[in-house]
């Protein structure tokens, strides 16, 4: 008899087919081969059993009859993809034996271990754990199948994971939402990442701003000039300021203090998911989701990196002869003359920055592939650069620099200066805003030019030249662009900056990197927070559902810190570690307070008011601009009107203009200041040009171009 493969998905079954039956005849659902059937999953083809399904009267949401806790979880077929299961139940009475071959990690584990358990599957299997999807690393995989008993812990991890979200979700949206007679979602995951949001904007609401000011005085030293900032507590008077500059203004100073070190700044670390979502949300303006949709076909589709659902920035050892032809693959494309000045010997098992086994789990970092790229989209091709240039900075040496530290005195006053020379590019040369060869000055802090040398002369006098007085404010913390509410995911909250204790925290964050993104898009769906261009801006839903769930006393469902401890011992209950059995109880706890709280303390009306107002209607966006209308700009359909549209009010911005597609951002901006920022546009010829949109008529919305230097597109 043969042996059944299942995959996670349709296009990586078939890439597994290719490799493993080459010949193997086409059936659609499955490829049948000599010695292999390879199916497929398409996603979760089972799923855990709604209420209802335990008893008929838990189709009625009703208060009195939570918390509902199964004895024990059914599982019921994804209707949609049904004949998918019943293909596999088929194909199954055919082998002697399975290889699980969804993806390598818990989720991957949890699709497999669903599909066994609803079909009732009784034959020995085996587990294929391989990080990319390349002929290579297929056969090898194939040659080192395990056995999947030896990822029991995982499967308990994935199980418990699942059971502890359908708990917490299941029964406090239904408690919340019989309250206030209207929709309302929590999760065990979702509602601290949404408390991080409210925390956050609370913080920037009561921020008070404070006026200051800094002196900055112009030195002159022979031919030389440079500036220094003054030191000392930070001025809130400014006649003291005013002083201070009168008292060093074209007075002679001296070299107080001279310093000069060399120091070195080693290659940013390999990209694990989270930190590549981070990146490109910052550089390339790329939610999570979009990020994490293009490094998976980056993956699946063409091969060219390892598995990006990935919380590692390291490699083992076993890796390394990998990274060597990848890196002579790289040789015969757009980056070879970066592989031409690649240092193998750089890379090696005892590099800690790089190899270190102990901070591997279930996959290594993000890795480009051997196989040389074909066409790509846009996007596709703008991620995978950031992945093989962080992969090539990792085979050149650290840049190195020449620190100069510099404390001029004039009249008892002091003022600092310091600069960093660059000496040698390193590895820098491998990002293209960093000039090769020429030497320069990166200036840092109070000395903000750049310079060709430092030359300065301790033993000489310095003249202040001129000493300036600048008025400062003091900045709230911003609102949470997808990228920084990442990075405090990853870390459930807390401000870490140093890398170190943040790789501590990665096994207690919110959430996983493949489920962070997912998280945030639930919070859009479900009209908790909206995209206030780049930011993440709470509703007033939103805020509603923190502040009733933190007055009724629930601090447990929106505290990061209690997330990331579950999330660690999920992570525990995966390395056998801790007891699954024991988590779980600890969830039904939280699910039975979380209901009796809700029972008997009664959400304010206030706060029901706006929860329901908010659920029943879309947020208005602006005042309508319309000369004595007062109306909301609302988003319709086809475009964004006024509520006021039935006594006569015809103010309409559409969706798509100019080829563009508007964004409520944009809406906003349009009807508060009356046209937007810099933006691009293309031409019906394909011709590439740049714009501002301009509210044209404030009674009708109609928009018009603003061309950029006043040069007229090719339209």
């Amino acid at each position: 008899m043969k042996t059944l493969v299942i995959a996670e998905k349709p296009s990586m079954g078939r890439t597994i087919a290719a490799v493993m039956e080459p010949r193997g005849k086409n059936n659609k659902t499955y490829i049948e081969g000599q010695d292999y059937i390879i199916t497929w999953a398409i996603g979760h083809l089972v799923e855990l059993a709604q209420p209802e399904k335990y008893d008929a009267k838990f189709k009625r949401w009703n208060l009195n009859d939570l918390p509902i806790i199964p004895q024990s979880f059914k599982l019921v077929p994804n209707f949609k993809t049904r004949d998918q299961l019943k293909t596999i139940a088929e194909l199954s009475k055919r082998c002697q034996t399975l290889i699980n071959a969804c993806d390598a990690g818990r989720e991957g584990q949890l699709i497999f271990y669903f599909i066994q358990r609803h079909l009732g599957l009784k034959q020995p299997v085996k587990r294929l754990w391989i990080s990319d999807l390349t002929p290579e690393t297929i056969r090898r995989g194939f040659m080192q199948l395990k056995d999947e008993t030896e990822y029991a812990n995982l499967t308990k991890a994935a199980k418990s994971r699942s059971e502890a979200d359908w708990l917490v979700g299941m029964n406090g949206s239904r408690a919340f939402t019989t309250q206030v007679k209207a929709l309302v979602s929590v999760g065990r995951v979702q509602t601290p990442v949404l408390a991080l949001i409210y925390d956050r904007q609370k913080e920037m609401e009561e921020f008070k701003k404070a006026n200051y000011y800094e002196i900055v005085a112009h030195f002159r030293q022979d031919d030389f000039e440079y500036k220094g900032k003054w030191q000392g507590e930070r001025i809130l008077d400014r006649k003291f300021a005013e002083t201070i500059v009168e008292k060093v203004n074209l007075k002679r100073g001296r070299i107080a203090q001279y310093e000069q070190k060399e120091t070195k700044e080693y290659p940013f670390k390999l990209y694990d998911l989270t930190l590549l979502q981070r990146e490109a949300n910052a550089k390339l303006h790329f939610s999570a989701k979009k990020t994490l949709d293009l490094a998976q076909a980056l993956y699946e589709k063409h091969k060219l990196i390892s598995y990006p659902r990935t919380n590692s920035n390291y490699v083992t050892e076993e890796n390394i002869p990998e990274m060597y032809r990848t890196l002579e693959s790289l040789r015969g494309t757009d980056y070879g003359a970066l592989a031409n000045g690649a240092n193998k010997s750089i890379v090696h098992k005892n590099n800690r920055s790089i190899c270190n086994p102990s901070k591997v789990e279930d996959h290594h970092a993000i890795l480009p592939t051997s196989k040389k790229p074909g066409k790509l989209t846009v996007d596709e091709q703008k991620l995978y650069d950031m992945i093989v240039r962080r992969f090539l900075s990792q085979f050149y040496p650290p840049a190195e620099y020449q620190v100069h530290n510099v404390i001029t005195e004039v009249e008892g006053e002091r003022f600092k200066t310091q600069v960093k020379q660059l000496l040698s590019a390193g590895w820098k040369v491998v990002y293209p805003e960093t000039p090769k060869g020429k030497k320069k000055i990166e200036v840092e802090q109070e000395q903000e030019e750049m310079v060709a040398s430092f030359p300065i002369e301790p033993s000489k006098p310095a003249l202040c030249q001129r000493a300036d007085c600048m008025e400062k404010e003091t900045t709230p913390p911003s609102l949470y662009t997808e990228g920084t509410l990442l990075k405090a995911m990853e870390s459930a909250g807390k401000r870490i900056e140093d890398e170190e204790l943040r790789d501590a925290m990665k096994d207690s964050g919110l959430g996983t990197p493949a489920t962070r993104a997912a998280t945030i898009e639930r919070l859009k769906k479900v009209g908790y927070i909206a995209m206030e261009g780049k930011k993440l801006a709470l509703t007033p839903k939103g805020r509603s559902t923190i502040e009733w769930i933190r007055q009724i006393g629930i601090e447990l469902l929106t505290s990061p810190e209690m997330t990331g401890q579950w999330e660690r011992r999920l992570n525990e209950i995966a390395k056998g570690q801790a007891s699954d059995t024991s988590f779980l109880e600890q969830v039904k706890k939280l699910t039975h307070l979380i209901v009796e709280k809700v029972r008997n303390q009664p959400l304010p009306n206030i706060a029901t008011e706006s929860i329901r107002q908010t659920t029943a209607a879309r947020l208005p966006l602006g005042t309508c601009p319309r000369a004595g209308c007062g109306g909301q700009i609302v988003e319709g359909n086809k475009g964004y009107g006024c509520t006021h549209y039935k006594t006569g009010c015809t103010f309409v911005i559409w969706k798509n203009s100019f080829g563009k597609k508007i964004s409520e951002g944009m809406v906003k901006t349009l009807i508060t200041k009356g046209k937007t920022g810099k933006l691009k546009f293309k031409s019906k010829t394909g011709h590439q040009y740049e714009a501002k949109l301009v509210l044209k008529s404030e009674s009708t919305g109609e928009l018009e171009l603003e061309f950029i230097n006043n040069k007229k597109a090719e339209m």
